[in-house]
């Protein structure tokens, strides 16, 4: 071999030497590149980015029911002394009012027409009083929660006679009957009332006609 060929040889050796390692520090270049991709893949994957422009949105609480005092009216007109399925249906209503859930005192009040003597007209009104507790004793409430009043005749919800004196049957069944009141637990206040439009209407013209 001539001595130009030997030089020539040597000469595509070299360049091949040279090339290598510039290849392999381009691989080991590219190999830290994926590395670093796969961190922030995994890091972006266990913590959700937040974003800047609004706050984490948090649900809102639900809003509690606005608490008012609860008036029952019970009828005994037709059933004597005994509750019956339209009696049993208004307590049922009652029971799922939220004043009843707040645990507040429950007044119950029996009530007579004029007929009879006072004496028969007061033991008739507690135990009608009495069939409601009783009810409501069967529906969970506690004892201590109850009180029982018995006013006879004493306190009618319409005149148990016509205006010319005679007998009116359905006014003494109205007074046939029990009350209920649930109050409001110590220490909670009850629900503003809100006139309706008639209301205020007739306050402006009572204000206007002074």
């Amino acid at each position: 071999m001539s001595r130009w060929a030997m030089l020539a040889l040597m000469v595509v050796l070299a360049g091949c030497n040279v090339r290598e390692p510039a290849r392999d520090n381009a691989a080991a270049e590219n190999r830290s590149i994926l590395a670093e991709d796969d961190g922030l893949a995994n890091n972006s994957a266990a913590e959700a980015p937040k974003s800047i422009l609004r706050p984490e949105v948090v649900p809102d609480e639900p809003e509690k029911p606005e608490l008012k005092p609860v008036d029952l009216v019970v009828p005994f007109g037709a059933s004597g002394l005994k509750l019956d399925d339209a009696g049993r249906k208004l307590l049922d209503e009652m029971l799922a009012n939220a004043t009843m859930a707040a645990g507040g005192a429950i007044t119950i009040s029996g009530h007579t027409d004029t007929r009879g003597n006072d004496r028969d007209n007061l033991v008739a009104s507690r135990k009608r009083a009495e069939a409601v507790r009783d009810y409501l004793l069967t529906k969970g409430v506690p004892a201590g929660r109850m009180t029982v009043i018995a006013f006879g005749e004493t306190r009618a919800l319409v005149p148990n006679a016509k205006a010319d004196g005679s007998d009116d049957p359905e006014a003494r069944a109205k007074n046939r009957r029990v009350e209920v009141h649930v109050a409001l637990p110590a220490g909670t206040e009850p629900a503003a009332a809100v006139p309706d439009n008639g209301a205020v209407e007739d306050s402006i013209v009572d204000s206007k006609s002074q």
